[in-house]
């Protein structure tokens, strides 16, 4: 039975029924901003909680207005024209026969000190902009605070852009597919604000319903699945009624067909996400609904000139994309995001669903995608070319920040070889011919995998395009090159007897190709596969017969990989100054100058290898550092670990054991991200591994060693290269941020020559550091010391989670620290004084 209600008068605030979770720092923001300017514009996509927000910021601030806070709904709003009169009903203004109703606004409100809330303005935007230009300067005690999907664009209007709910528990960076690399602090943290949001109202759902340890990964996934966008949250717990959490969470991958159907009492533009979002798709021109669902080919962020490579024609031409491009990011349908000082753009997958539904049905999908696939097959042409040049820092930097639509890319043309599109065309080809197939992406791409380390994911895409393209003349090259790229990549995961068959074929269809450059690699990367199965004089043999068909090329990099491979297989055949002495002529390949990376580091680690093979214990180091850096600044998961194996070895013949466990657990986290436990299928360097950590239990003691070695396999690649290069002895050496150094402790340089623990100036600073704790807070650092986890010291002292969490954010704070590791590093080094007595120094 119908009914209506009319208690509320218009104009006046809605009272809560449900809590108002997070949002804090925009919280603080907004009253900020308005303490300063007249007109504050919330804007945001639909669903992400401006209306909220507004409510939240207007009911805590409502003494400061003498004369209150109005609130103007708008979104029941058609005819633009009534918009005067719908601020004078908030304003509980009779309607005016004799004068037009503006008039008596104007006149009303240029007497008070007031809040006037315009929520909703995106569908008469023209009309809002238009009032708020006219009544700021009648009304000069008048605040206005507007919602709305785009800016005002008025005179001294500021702009607070909401951004979605945060999750804390974020993922960990993707180095491949199934590579993750873990940040157990990370998830020890509480839940963010749209967890939080999420339990709250499944609380209200599903009586009793908790966060816990079963439940957490379901409940982040959806979250992060579903952007943290508070409406679809909401609308998310609710079907708690009638899935279980995991099921929900599992079927998402139909979001608008899920989430259909809110509570009959919300609004109906927020009663699905479907409708939401078609709210907003309605308020775009027919140009801007093009681009929205052109851009949907996108996976992750992209840049403007990818958008004009992907997303123009005739249709759309790229000299007025760009507009387009800016009124989708006023309209906050494309969110614009700074990343290492450059501008991109992103979707939101919600967003980028509703797009990509549009793109069907105006039947453009194979197109769209078609030209992603080329401008990424155009752009790892370009890397690969340009390879061993100083450019390979940045060309690889600018694939890495695009990493998302590779894999894209990836995807669409593995689909269109599925179904018969892909033709694997390598090279230029004709216009209106089919774009790149997989095998051409696969046989580019070697130089971004190699690059990242990211191998696993290398192998898991080449085998897919190997079994998808036939062999045939037209993809004998991408087929060669594939097979070859893909034998070295099971050589550098220590599958070195998997090489061999690829690597054997590819010899093949080089020689049929008569291609010099094909036919050393296939040679070369057999005789790498050689050495690491023991047969160093047949890789020596197969590696000069390599640098023989190189002689035809002149190809500089294949020769500098063939110093470092023969360096590998002197180094193995016990021969370490011929190691040293063929790394070293690759450096003089490259020149003293070079800021080639990838190559130079193997380079310095094969330096490296030959000096400890030699005894050489400074000259490994410095060898290592250098190659640590050069690798940490790729990214290289592969060269990260080689490099940390080869410190943690140095550490501990130093004496330095604590530095080494450290170095060691790094080094383990590292060559697990790589997909790999093997250390490279180098069976001397696992030896080498295996003698040292059997050296560090017997001098740190069993429990200790654990301990470190857990410790510094919390740190992340950039801590860990930070840590290894800095050649410290603490891990309080290591900055809260990569770049952004807290202030070291005095001596915490292992040039100053102290055992483990000994930071000089008799170890002051360690007990300077904990001083500065209160005793409770003492008390967790040394729970934290022990491993335990946050909710096992909430546990421990009896206490909520969230005050544990409290604790451990003011101790890292007090003492400067980015990671619980540093904690437990701290309270461990005083013990290793006492049991010592003394300081001595390395030998």
């Amino acid at each position: 039975m119908p009914f209506r209600f009319s208690g509320r008068r218009s104009g006046q605030l809605p009272a809560e029924v449900t809590s108002f979770v997070g949002r804090a720092t925009e919280l603080e923001e907004l009253r900020r901003m308005l303490d300063a300017a007249r007109l504050v514009t919330l804007t945001g996509p639909g669903g992400v909680g401006k209306t909220r927000l507004a409510l939240q910021a207007a009911r805590s601030r409502h003494g400061t207005y003498p004369d209150g806070v109005r609130l103007v709904e708008l979104s029941g709003l058609k005819d633009p024209e009534l918009l005067p009169h719908t601020v004078a009903a908030a304003l509980d203004l009779p309607e005016q026969a004799s004068r037009p109703q503006i008039d008596a606004v104007v006149e009303y409100l240029a007497e008070r000190e007031l809040l006037l809330i315009l929520d909703t303005c995106e569908h008469v935007l023209d009309a809002c902009a238009l009032l708020a230009d006219l009544l700021l300067p009648e009304a000069p005690g008048l605040t206005v605070l507007a919602t709305s999907r785009q800016p005002l664009d008025v005179p001294g209007e500021h702009v607070l852009s909401v951004p979605p709910l945060p999750c804390s528990e974020a993922d960990a960076p993707v180095s491949g597919a199934g590579q993750r690399r873990e940040r157990r602090e990370q998830r020890e943290r509480r839940p963010g604000d749209a967890l939080t949001l999420f339990a709250e109202r499944a609380a209200a759902v599903v009586p009793g319903f908790a966060l816990t340890e079963s439940n957490r990964a379901s409940a982040t996934a959806l979250c992060r699945r579903l952007d943290g966008i508070p409406l679809a949250i909401e609308l998310a717990a609710v079907r708690l009624r009638a899935l279980p959490l995991d099921e929900l969470a599992e079927r998402l991958g139909d979001t608008f067909a899920l989430l259909a159907g809110g509570r009959l009492t919300t609004l109906s533009r927020h009663q699905t996400l479907r409708t939401t979002i078609g709210w907003s798709h309605e308020l775009c021109t027919p140009p801007e609904r093009l681009l929205w669902a052109r851009l949907s080919v996108f996976s992750g962020a992209f840049d403007l000139a990818a958008v004009e490579q992907i997303c123009t024609d005739s249709e759309l031409p790229a000299g007025e994309v760009v507009q387009h491009l800016i009124s989708l990011v006023d309209k906050s349908v494309v969110l614009r995001i700074e990343l290492d000082g450059q501008t991109r753009y992103r979707l939101l997958d919600t967003i980028r669903e509703y797009g990509a539904e549009w793109l069907d049905s105006i039947d453009e999908t194979a197109a769209c995608r078609g030209r992603l696939v080329a401008h990424c097959h155009r752009r790892l042409r370009h890397f690969e070319e340009h390879f061993a040049t100083d450019e390979q820092l940045p060309l690889h930097l600018a694939l890495t920040a695009d990493r998302d639509n590779l894999r894209a890319a990836l995807e669409y043309a593995v689909a269109g070889a599925e179904e018969g599109r892909g033709t694997g065309f390598r090279t230029d080809r004709p216009a209106g011919a089919a774009p790149p197939g997989p095998l051409a992406l696969t046989a580019s791409m070697w130089t971004y995998w190699a690059c990242g380390g990211l191998l696993t994911e290398a192998r898991y895409w080449m085998d897919k395009a190997l079994a998808l393209t036939p062999r045939s003349p037209q993809t004998s090259s991408d087929r060669a090159k594939t097979l070859t790229w893909y034998g070295l990549f099971s050589i550098m995961q220590g599958s070195w007897e998997e090489a061999f068959a690829p690597l054997r074929e590819a010899h093949e269809l080089a020689l049929e190709l008569d291609d010099p450059l094909l036919t050393a690699w296939a040679v070369g990367f057999e005789g790498a596969a050689r050495n690491y199965g023991g047969e160093h004089e047949l890789a020596l043999t197969m590696t000069d017969e390599a640098v023989a068909y190189l002689s035809r090329t002149g190809d500089r990099l294949t020769r500098v990989m063939a110093c470092y491979a023969k360096g590998f297989a002197y180094a193995l055949a016990a021969r370490p100054d011929e190691a040293v002495a063929a790394s070293e002529e690759g450096l003089r390949l490259l020149g003293p100058a070079s800021k080639e990376h990838w190559n130079q580091g193997y380079l310095y680690l094969v330096k490296a290898f030959g000096h400890i093979l030699g005894g050489e214990r400074d000259a490994c180091a410095a060898a290592a550092r250098r190659a640590l850096a050069l690798k940490g600044e790729l990214g290289d998961v592969v060269g990260v670990a080689y490099s940390l194996s080869l410190l943690a070895w140095v550490a501990q013949q130093q004496g330095r054991h604590r530095r080494a466990a450290w170095l060691y657990g790094a080094m383990m986290t590292q060559w697990q991200a790589a997909g790999d436990s093997t250390f490279g299928g180098i069976v001397t360097l696992q030896l080498l591994c295996d003698s040292v950590a059997e050296a560090l239990r017997d001098g740190l003691g069993a429990d200790a060693f654990t301990r470190t070695v857990r410790q510094g396999g919390r740190l992340t690649l950039e801590q860990a290269v930070l840590f290894g290069t800095d050649d410290a002895d603490s891990l309080m050496a290591v900055p809260r941020q990569p770049g952004d150094d807290v202030p070291r402790r005095q001596g915490s340089r292992a040039g100053a020559g102290r055992t483990d623990g000994q930071d000089g100036q008799d170890g002051q600073d360690s007990r300077t550091g904990t001083a500065a704790l209160t005793r409770r807070e003492r008390e967790v650092a040394g729970l934290v010391a022990e491993g335990l986890s946050n909710r096992e010291i909430a546990e421990r002292l009896v206490v909520s989670k969230r005050t544990a969490d409290a604790h451990i954010e003011h101790i890292l704070s007090k003492l400067g620290f980015s990671s619980r590791a540093q904690i437990a590093a701290l309270l461990d080094e005083q013990p290793a004084r006492s049991e010592t007595g003394t300081s001595t120094r390395h030998t």
